[in-house]
């Protein structure tokens, strides 16, 4: 069977005072209906790049140019027309966006922003509108959702605001939802009930997610299938298991490191990768990851490698390979 999302090649660039940059350079992966995929890495790699130009919410005048292929349920995302992809923008496709307040409009309630997508999508008058959002909010776990549902963003807590985002991208039961850090500033037993609500959502609706992250935890905990980004590349991309027990390029290794264990005792130092990820108008001829690489030679800084099959559905961008594991 077909996956519900393809993208194949993807790569955007930007148009700046500077010149053209590339955000997102050749991103290559597959999500399937009722699977949890992660896509990790550093603040600065793509990731965020990556799923706003599966939805195309950029000014593609302006600001964008995109290529390659984002097939979802056998329709390419990249070659439809605006309009065409304003239908299927919250009803095929959704998006859960990092921070709640700023992503919700302050002048609208909720449940006139949640009724919305219902009136676009779903032609639903207002009455049958505003009871599937109570139904939505109630879905979410938002207690008494009839009261809710008439209050502003700025009326609910940072919780209950994350739990409205979801109800709105939820609303209209998409084949695919796109989770970019929905948990971001929420403080722990929040984060995990947010998950946790994802993914008994993703269960019951047999609904594909993209959750975007950079929090390994989650990662291992939810998702099935992994992709690794550095400076707009997928680095290394397997099975959870396989990326988390066998982990085959060296930035993955170092992300992994640098996770606090059980075993870390107060006032150990935790390993860190040196350095920092630089700007996209910086990235070098050869791997990008070079810099920063403790196995890198002089080769490495010339020679752009290839994203190599290291099977079992795992692959990893590396020229050390050898080095890195079994």
């Amino acid at each position: 069977m077909a996956p519900l999302l393809r993208v194949d090649g993807l790569r955007t660039e930007f148009r700046t005072l500077r010149g053209s940059v590339t955000a997102v350079d050749g991103v290559s992966f597959e999500v399937e209906a009722g699977q949890m995929f992660g896509l990790v890495g550093e603040s600065g790699c793509g990731k965020s790049v990556t799923s706003q130009s599966i939805m195309r919410l950029y000014d593609e005048k302006k600001l964008a140019r995109h290529s390659g292929k984002a097939i979802l349920d056998g329709e390419d995302l990249l070659s439809v027309s605006q309009k065409r992809m304003r239908q299927i923008r919250g009803r095929d496709i959704s998006m859960i966006f990092q921070d709640a307040l700023s992503s919700l409009n302050p002048v609208f309630t909720i449940g006139w922003q949640i009724q919305e997508a219902l009136k676009m999508h779903q032609k639903l008058g207002k009455r049958e509108s505003r009871e599937r959002a109570i139904e939505m909010l109630r879905l979410t776990g938002i207690p008494s959702p009839d009261k809710r549902v008439d209050c502003y963003p700025h009326e609910l807590s940072g919780g209950m605001r994350q739990r409205a985002m979801i109800a709105m991208a939820l609303v209209c039961t998409p084949k695919l939802l796109i989770a970019d850090e929905p948990t971001t500033a929420l403080d722990v037993t929040i984060q995990a009930q947010i998950m946790e609500m994802i993914v008994d959502l993703k269960d019951r609706l047999n609904m594909g997610v993209l959750l975007i992250t950079h929090d390994l935890g989650v990662v291992a905990q939810t998702c099935s299938r992994v992709v690794v980004m550095y400076l707009g590349q997928v680095v290394e991309e397997g099975d959870s298991c396989d990326i988390f027990d066998n982990p085959r390029h060296p930035y993955t290794i170092g992300l992994l490191r640098s996770v606090p264990s059980v075993s870390t005792k107060k006032g150990d130092p935790l390993p860190v990768i040196q350095g920092s990820v630089p700007p996209l108008d910086k990235a070098g001829a050869g791997c990008r990851f070079a810099d920063r690489c403790p196995l890198a030679d002089e080769g490495c800084k010339i020679e752009p490698p290839a994203l190599v099959d290291l099977g079992g559905g795992q692959k990893a961008r590396c020229r050390k390979l050898d080095l890195t594991g079994g």
